[in-house]
């Protein structure tokens, strides 16, 4: 079959899906359909059809892109409306997770396979809670049993719908910490504002005495400086 005709089945069957569909799902998919057919659809086919597609959606024509997400093929909103699309689908975007729960699927995130005594070893709560609602929420699900820990704790993974979630395939797409920590900035600190008030005299008398006011730079340095300067950058 020629690229081009086979290009609307797959289209057809990733717009019809209720979850992603990898390379091979949709080249079994679409054998089946056209069984007629005395030469089958190759892998090497439908990936070339799907690079036609991602090419074709690219385009600022539509409001909409075909990528891989979530482990396979899928019609997503462009960016730029998820605003718009938003107002339509209620909950389903604009419900937040809890700072707990947050906390608790990034670990797992970065950790799996991680039993839940881990978990607690590193956020120093009970992490109960937090992990029944995001198993409710199929964000992380039970892969299975720490065969090296007493009792054979149960083990935690993320879920496909986290990937599809986040827009990932796979663990290894997720930032590296060190990535997500040298884009914070270091806001300096005036440790002034932590000392206990003092009155004119007092603030005159450290003054002469050479004490100094102390501040953090955008470096995480520590420095010194006049009362006059603290008074001048304030």
């Amino acid at each position: 079959m020629e690229i081009t005709n086979l290009i609307p089945h797959i289209e057809a069957l990733i717009f019809a899906s209720d979850k992603p569909l990898t390379t091979l799902e949709l080249t079994e998919l679409v054998n089946n359909a056209l069984g007629f057919m005395e030469d089958k659809i190759t892998l090497d086919q439908v990936e070339s059809s799907l690079e036609g597609i991602v090419e074709k959606y690219n385009s600022e024509f539509y409001p909409f892109e075909v990528r891989m997400s979530g482990g396979g093929w899928q019609f997503l909103t462009k960016k730029e409306y998820h605003k718009t699309v938003a107002q339509i689908n209620g909950e389903k975007f604009l419900k937040r997770l809890s700072s707990a729960a947050l906390e608790t699927l990034a670990i797992i995130a970065y950790k799996q396979p991680v039993t839940k005594g881990e978990i607690e070893a590193i956020r120093g709560v009970s992490s109960d809670y937090a992990v029944q609602k995001l198993l409710e929420k199929d964000l992380i699900i039970i892969s299975g049993r720490n065969e090296k820990l007493p009792g054979h704790p149960l083990v935690y993974s993320t879920s496909k719908t986290f990937m599809d979630y986040f827009g990932i395939n796979s663990a290894e797409d997720l930032p590296k910490i060190k990535e997500v920590l040298a884009e914070q900035l270091v806001v300096p600190t005036v440790i002034k504002d932590a000392l206990p008030a003092q009155d004119d005299e007092d603030k005159s008398q450290a003054t002469e005495d050479g004490d100094a006011l102390l501040s953090v730079t955008e470096n995480g340095e520590l420095i010194e400086k006049s009362e006059e300067e603290g008074e001048n950058n304030s």
